[in-house]
Formats: structure tokens, C-alpha cells, sequence
């Protein structure tokens, strides 16, 4: 580097500092805005059952309910898989919840703001309740 090479130097150590993790992190916040704040499950208490339209141009309902998760007290709207799943869950029930699984924690497809899925009602699987395998425990 030259002697007055100092405004070059350090106009780009301002421009590549971006491809240091550590600095984009610190500076994006994404800890913010993940709802499960880094983690693959949460546990959270439903607070009513809600019906979501599809995107365009598919014109279905999906079926979905608000939680409110446990350790930070964030609502977000998940969505309930399997045909009848939503009678299985009921408001102030305790699910698990946890992300669908889309591109960079994005919403799947046609499911237009749902980004998470019910995996456990009151401790037993969803999928089991569905099936019939088992049932409910009453609180």
C-alpha cells in the first residue's frame, strides 16, 4: 500500500465488514426477530382458533391458531396439519410448536404468513390424536 493509500484502506475495511458474520449479525439483530429466539421448538398456550386464506390463485382455507409462546410472550399464528386436527385443539390448550420449514424460516407455498406448525397438543403427538392412537389428557 502506498503512502497515502489510507482513505482506500479504510473505506474498504468499511465495505467488507459485512462479510463477517459475527459484525452482520450484531448489526441485522435476526435474535430479534426469530419468535423462537434460536431454538427448533417452543412450547406455547393457543389463544383462539383462526381461518387463513391461501394466496392467489388457490382459493383454500387453512386451518390455524394463535399461540402465545411461553418463554417471551411473542403470538404467532400456527397452522394445524391433517384433516380434523383442528377439533383436536382447543383454546388455552398448551402445544408445541415448530417452524414449517420454508426458505430462510419463510412460510411455505400458498400458507401466506404461517410460519410455524402444532407438533403436540397438551404432551401427545398431533399426529397420534388425529389417528386416534390416543387421546387428550384433561387439565
Amino acid at each position: 500500500m502506498g503512502e497515502f493509500s489510507a482513505r482506500k484502506i479504510k473505506k474498504n475495511k468499511q465495505r467488507l465488514r459485512w462479510k463477517d458474520i459475527r459484525y452482520r449479525a450484531r448489526k441485522l439483530q435476526f435474535w430479534k426477530k426469530d419468535p423462537l429466539e434460536g431454538s427448533p421448538q417452543a412450547r406455547g398456550i393457543v389463544l383462539e382458533k383462526r381461518v387463513v386464506e391461501q394466496k392467489q390463485p388457490s382459493s383454500g382455507l387453512i386451518k390455524a391458531v394463535r399461540v402465545q409462546i411461553v418463554k417471551n410472550g411473542v403470538g404467532v399464528t400456527a397452522w394445524v396439519p391433517g384433516t380434523g386436527a383442528i377439533d383436536k385443539v382447543n383454546e388455552h390448550d398448551e402445544v408445541i410448536i415448530e417452524g414449517v420449514g420454508g426458505s430462510q424460516g419463510g412460510p411455505i407455498g400458498k400458507q401466506w404468513g404461517i410460519k410455524f406448525t402444532v407438533v403436540k397438543v397438551n404432551g401427545v403427538a398431533l399426529k397420534e390424536l388425529v389417528s386416534g392412537k390416543k387421546q387428550k389428557p384433561t387439565r
